[in-house]
């Protein structure tokens, strides 16, 4: 009977029953009717477990950096550099969004945070040069996906917490595919905006200017030289890292650029304190919920399934990032991640792909998912941030989404594309 946990998942998810009190009612109704009533307590102890963990810690860490570095004023500071580099160009505003993204998932990690902060932005600022609400609510959702594929990344952290990696070996292995994700996102505005006649969105800004917003970027572009020089020089481990740059936030805030004030203090950690522990209990839930994959023997199942389609690795790597983009659809990344990663990446480390390779593949692929329709996160939060509805954000991201899907199966299919980076450091083989 447990075999049945992940249908009454998705039950539950389709009637409306938040994320996490379906993790939590799908594998507990059915040890109750199936007469385990004593693994009903051993489901709901590890929702504590799977949450009291020193490299979980690295999460509400980031999100507090992230939260900091905007209401300091950071995210303004990096807008600016990128018009001052990008703006000159048809369809201006559409790169600065996009390389805006690039540069924020340096600070954050988290796709949801970039879509808010740079979306409140660019959004009103996009719609007055010209262009559709629904376009710039679009661009800013399909750019945001960046956010937890460029290091530090919340999804990454968590992925190397279930399947025992290295975060550090998932943090570079990240950079080239985040960056292939917004040069590919580029060269689809620029076609647009040939197309399409898009606004310039400023004059080209001199070498001087250039120079000058380069000068007041400087402190937020130095925060991921730091979190990753520090992990990869062995002085600090990532969770750490998230603790240097939350100090590091402090200290440029409040007494380098003095854009942040004391008051603000506060309001910041409640901000950074709910979304901290709406993803923590999403992880815990989620850990939980594995407890009862692991009675019910499904691993063992879908790989003898999933085997028995096709032995060719080639063919099973097209149909697993069909399944998971399928789930991208409904599941929230983190949950996905801790549910579908210790059943999936045994079965393809077991065909020769590597450990590192496979949870990049499923990092960036679930990553896009929260951009698409019907259920995706930022979807709404873009929803939200613009007024625009959903359904038509839905339909004028369905050109980038193809670019993201490209890319997703270059990733798959040239393993060197992920792999190249982490190898030539010395954090794989």
């Amino acid at each position: 009977m447990l075999v049945w946990f992940l249908p009454l998942f998705l039950l539950f998810l389709m009637i409306g029953l938040p994320v996490f009190f379906g993790l939590l009612a799908a594998p507990g109704i059915l040890l109750w009717l199936n007469g385990q009533e004593r693994d009903i307590t051993l489901l709901y102890r590890n929702l504590y477990n799977g949450m009291d963990s020193f490299p979980l810690m690295a999460i509400p860490f980031f999100m507090l950096a992230g939260e900091l570095m905007n209401r300091g004023g950071i995210t303004m500071r990096l807008v600016e550099f990128s018009q001052a580099m990008m703006g000159h160009f048809r369809g201006g505003l559409a790169h600065v969004n996009i390389l805006s993204s690039m540069l924020f998932a340096g600070l954050s990690g988290s796709a949801v945070a970039d879509t808010s902060a740079l979306g409140s932005m660019l959004i009103p600022a996009m719609e007055k040069q010209g262009y559709t609400r629904r376009f710039a609510a679009a661009i800013t959702a399909a750019s945001s996906v960046i956010g937890p594929i460029i290091p530090p990344s919340g999804i990454m952290i968590i992925y190397a917490y279930v399947m025992g990696e290295s975060v550090a070996a998932l943090f570079l292995a990240g950079i080239v595919p985040g960056v292939m994700v917004g040069l590919g996102l580029m060269l689809m505005v620029k076609f647009q905006a040939d197309k399409y006649d898009f606004p310039v969105a400023t004059k080209k800004h001199s070498w001087g200017e250039r120079g000058q917003a380069s000068l007041k970027a400087f402190f937020p572009l130095l925060t991921p030289v730091i979190i990753l020089g520090g992990i990869l020089a062995g002085v600090f481990t990532p969770t750490e890292a998230a603790a240097v740059a939350v100090a590091y936030a402090l200290v440029i805030g409040l007494f380098v650029m003095r854009t942040l004030k004391l008051s603000d203090l506060p309001d910041v950690l409640n901000r950074a304190g709910i979304t901290s522990a709406v993803v923590l209990l999403l992880v815990g839930a989620a850990m939980a919920f594995k407890t009862v994959v692991s009675l019910s023997h499904a691993p063992e199942t879908m790989a003898e399934f999933v085997l028995s389609l096709t032995s060719n690795p080639l063919i099973l790597l097209f149909l697993i990032n069909l399944l998971l983009f399928i789930v991208g659809m409904f599941l929230d990344a983190g949950p996905a991640i801790i549910i579908l990663g210790p059943i999936l990446g045994p079965i393809f480390v077991s065909l020769g792909v590597d450990p590192i390779h496979f949870a990049i593949i499923m990092s960036v692929n679930l990553t896009v998912g929260l951009a698409t329709p019907p259920m995706g996160l930022v979807l709404f939060v873009a929803s939200s941030v613009s007024g625009e509805r959903v359904e038509t954000i839905s339909k004028a991201i369905l050109p980038f989404l193809a670019v993201e899907i490209l890319v997703i199966f270059l990733i798959t299919y040239i393993p060197a594309i992920s792999m190249t980076v982490p190898r030539l450091t010395g954090f794989a083989n």
